[in-house]
């Protein structure tokens, strides 16, 4: 298991905006000046509600799996593993705060 999944709590980038452009949610850092594409990161619906719920707090594996649980029709051992998979990526793209 990844180091970062036995840490207790983390907590998304305080410095990055949810934007629905269209029939997309993307990710954006407001700081740019000039919007560089490369570092543009998308999410699908499932990820941008996840998204919106942990804005602010500070979460871990298990907060991540009951929100999907609570709200899509999976057994929690899915949730779990969706949970897992979607920190691996937010961690992988930078979008966590160190």
């Amino acid at each position: 298991m990844l180091s970062y999944l036995n840490e207790n709590r983390m907590k998304l980038r305080s410095d990055l905006i949810l934007r629905k452009m269209g029939d997309e949610h993307v990710i954006v850092d407001p700081s740019q000046d000039v919007v560089d594409m490369s570092k543009v990161y998308t999410l699908n619906e499932t990820a941008a509600f996840i998204w919106n719920e942990l804005q602010g707090i500070e979460f871990d594996i298990q907060v991540i799996a009951g929100v999907i649980f609570d709200n899509y029709d999976v057994e929690f051992s899915q949730a779990l593993m969706d949970a897992t998979i979607l920190i691996e990526n937010f961690s992988k793209e930078d979008l966590l705060e160190s």
